[in-house]
């Protein structure tokens, strides 16, 4: 095989020699090149495949694929410190949070490269060495005040999330190209992890973003055996969990599992995206227009239905079902909204666990118990995998149920506000964002600014009547943009994040994923 060529386009004071070793280059340069023809025929099939919806094509469970869904079969066994995950909290990887989040006292910690990051260079080559540290039990971290940080005795288990397969990584090319973004953080993750964690009982963990066909779930299980083949790891060591976030992906659940099944924890529902999945593949259906963000709840129809269909689908295969994310962030000093804040967590863990789920994620430390009792209460074994909810019968009309409410002015100005906001910290190299007594990540900015779309394109109307047009988003996204800058006290980056979110909205053709003229913005600076 000829030489890797790898280059990497960054300044030169962050090369990170010891993360970006000659080795660990070269490894992957070749998952790259296993990779790249087939990460691009799938991105292929996803535009084809939009390309049919919009023109009137149907969702369906593939009739090619029926034995799959109807034969008998398992997923393999995990091991030991994947069988309890009542509650996973989630997080970008600075120093500060990885050791807080270990400490939390959740049961998994995710580790999270895609949608709470923004990913500049530094923040994705920094959290590599930020976990390496970790896995190796050497992370500390002190804070300007003095305060130290270091990791406990006992601590969570720890799963990383890549990029989705759509994403690159431009400071890094091979052979003159980007590298695939999911290539990039698995690649380096599991290079220089692997032998520590299989050393220390344990395994690399994973979890694998917007996926929208069992066929970029096969691409996944090849790059895993391509890299257990390289550093002499035993097939089925790697293990992942499926973020089921897209609405092609949920008809394709048994697909996803058979695909991944000797690599395979299980599945999990990633809402806030599928949310999001749903209304950017419906978009051109004005019969199918979603009310206010916060109205779109886990007991709306298509969303209990496509939570149920996934408890089904995993517990029949001996595979784990995780539940969605509990964003909320306790405030301090105010005791009675945490009340409704904590209630709020309760009903939605319970209504989860009753549904089939063996565990849940949650934004915040401070809610890890509140999940943990009531998942501990209702389930009180390991999870419930034995539970097989042979009760459950989805149809494809169930997942595609228009949820019923109204779309308010103050919706409105909530998906502007909260949206501008959001970008405004990820250009600002900001991926995981508090706002509202809400931990927001890019998931947030992509319903607000689908929903404005959608409601633009089809002309609909506030409950009071008003039609939603250009000239109407324009005038309270200048309003909203006002007060955000005000509150800061500072410029920042809210014109710049302001003006992105104006052409989102106003594009004639809707933006697939906002990350992605969002990183030609970051990344301008390449030659």
């Amino acid at each position: 095989m000829r030489t890797v060529e790898a280059q990497i386009r960054a300044p030169a004071n962050e090369g990170f020699p010891n993360v970006l070793t000659p080795d660990a280059l070269d490894f992957l340069g070749r998952l790259h090149r296993e990779v790249e023809p087939t990460r691009l025929e799938r991105l292929a099939w996803r535009a084809e495949m939009a390309e049919k919806l919009r023109n009137g094509g149907s969702f369906h469970f593939l009739a090619g694929t029926a034995d799959t869904r109807d034969s008998a079969w398992r997923v393999a066994d995990v091991p030991q410190d994947l069988r309890v995950r009542k509650v996973e909290i989630t997080g970008p990887t600075d120093r500060k949070m990885v050791i807080n989040a270990l400490n939390s006292g959740a049961s998994v910690y995710m580790a999270d490269f895609e949608d709470a990051n923004t990913p500049t260079w530094h923040n994705m080559v920094d959290g590599q060495q930020n976990l390496i540290d970790a896995v190796n039990g050497t992370i500390s971290f002190k804070n300007p005040d003095g305060r130290e940080y270091k990791l406990a005795e006992k601590t969570a288990t720890l799963v990383v999330r890549p990029r989705g397969w759509h994403l690159v990584e431009r400071h890094l090319t091979i052979d003159g190209a980007p590298i695939s973004g999911a290539v990039f953080d698995f690649g380096l993750y599991v290079f220089h992890n692997a032998a520590e964690r299989v050393r220390r009982a344990t395994a690399p963990y994973f979890y694998l973003p917007k996926m929208e066909s069992h066929l970029e779930a096969r691409l996944w299980n090849d790059v895993f055996l391509a890299a257990q083949d390289a550093l002499g790891l035993a097939r089925g060591t790697i293990k992942a969990t499926v973020l089921i976030e897209t609405i092609l992906a949920a008809f394709e659940m048994d697909e996803i599992l058979h695909e991944l099944r000797e690599h395979s924890a299980g599945l999990n529902c990633g809402r806030w995206d599928y949310i999001f999945s749903v209304i950017k593949t419906l978009r051109n259906r004005a019969d199918w227009m979603v009310p206010d963000r916060l109205q779109v709840t886990m007991d709306k129809h298509f969303l209990d239905k496509y939570s149920k269909l996934l408890c089904e689908t995993t517990h029949k295969r001996g595979a784990q079902a995780m539940g969605g994310m509990a964003a909320f962030i306790p405030v301090k000093n105010n005791e009675e909204l945490n009340q409704q804040i904590f209630a709020k967590v309760r009903t939605d863990k319970l209504r989860e666990v009753k549904n089939g789920h063996d565990g849940t994620w949650v934004a915040h430390p401070g809610l890890v118990g509140i999940a943990k009792e009531i998942f501990d209460r209702e389930m009180p074994q390991a999870n419930q995998i034995a539970c097989k909810r042979q009760d459950v019968h989805v149809t494809a009309s169930d997942l595609l149920a228009v949820p019923k409410g109204t779309i308010t002015e103050a919706g409105l100005r909530q998906n502007l506000n909260v949206g501008i906001g959001y970008i405004e910290a990820w250009l600002r190299g900001i991926g995981c964002v508090p706002l509202y007594n809400l931990m927001e990540d890019a998931a947030t900015a992509e319903i607000s600014r689908a929903q404005i779309w959608q409601w633009v394109r089809h002309g609909a109307r506030l409950d009071d009547g008003r039609t939603i047009d250009a000239a109407l988003c324009r005038k309270a996204l200048d309003e909203e943009l006002i007060k955000l800058r005000e509150t800061a006290g500072s410029p920042g980056r809210y014109e710049d994040a302001a003006e992105l979110f104006r052409k989102l909205i106003e594009a004639p053709a809707f933006p697939e994923f906002l990350t992605m003229p969002a990183y030609d913005m970051i990344t301008s600076d390449i030659t």
